[in-house]
């Protein structure tokens, strides 16, 4: 029986970008909204999202709860009528600190790359550990994930500095304005084709580099490798 609970992921876009830009750029004007309740209308969108996803999973997830924090801001900056350049350096801060939390994690005893990409409810980790140990890699695979550490991090410190950039070349006008939301919600459409899919297809290249890792050093194949009970989860 399918799972009710599963949107079309079409869904997910539309209502975190696409509704909130077209507010931004459409109904700021004073004949329509007006700047501060359109903005409070379009970071109302990704907000019931972010809180209907955590509403759902009934645990923190903690790239979620960064989007709602980063979404607060962009509200509090708007609002309180403060420097553009506030808004670029959110805008940056947020991915380039994830990315420093990746490489400081490789030195402590739970290294972040493992668990967003060895994830058990998705790969067989133990499976992956027990063939480490019959053929002695696990020096080697351990070299593989600390250049897997750098690659993610890279994919981090690629957003945060593109989304400055963007930030400052888009966002010009006062904050407080309604030249202000509608450059906002540009920036909120461009840096989706810009910024996330490229980081998407990074992302993509980690995780193509970690399977032909765990391939080559330990013999098995994706289907071997995935954990299929945890995915159906």
């Amino acid at each position: 029986m399918p799972d009710t609970n599963k949107l079309n992921p079409l869904i997910e876009p539309l209502v975190t970008l696409i509704i909130p830009a077209l507010i931004l750029m459409k109904l700021s004007g004073p004949e329509q909204l007006g700047t501060a309740p359109a903005l409070l209308l379009a970071i109302a969108f990704p907000l019931a999202w972010g809180m209907r996803d955590l509403l759902r999973r009934r645990k923190l997830n903690l790239f979620a709860a960064l989007g709602m924090v980063s979404v607060l801001l962009t509200g509090g900056i708007g609002l309180l009528q403060l420097d553009t350049q506030w808004l670029a350096a959110k805008e940056a801060a947020i991915p380039a600190l994830i990315g420093l939390a990746v490489l400081v994690s490789d030195q402590t005893r739970y290294p972040l790359v493992r668990t967003l990409l060895l994830n058990p409810t998705l790969v067989d980790v133990a499976a992956i550990q027990r063939q480490l140990s019959a053929r002695g890699s696990e020096q080697a695979f351990e070299a593989r994930l600390r250049t897997a550490t750098w690659m993610l991090s890279g994919t981090f410190f690629f957003s945060a500095a593109m989304n400055y950039f963007l930030a400052t070349w888009i966002v010009t006008s006062p904050a407080g304005s309604p030249a202000f939301n509608e450059e906002l919600g540009r920036l909120t459409l461009v840096s989706y084709p810009m910024i996330a899919i490229p980081s998407m297809l990074m992302m993509m290249a980690v995780l193509y580099y970690l399977a032909r890792t765990i391939h080559t050093l330990t013999g098995l194949r994706l289907a071997e490798i995935l954990n299929r009970h945890g995915a159906e989860r």
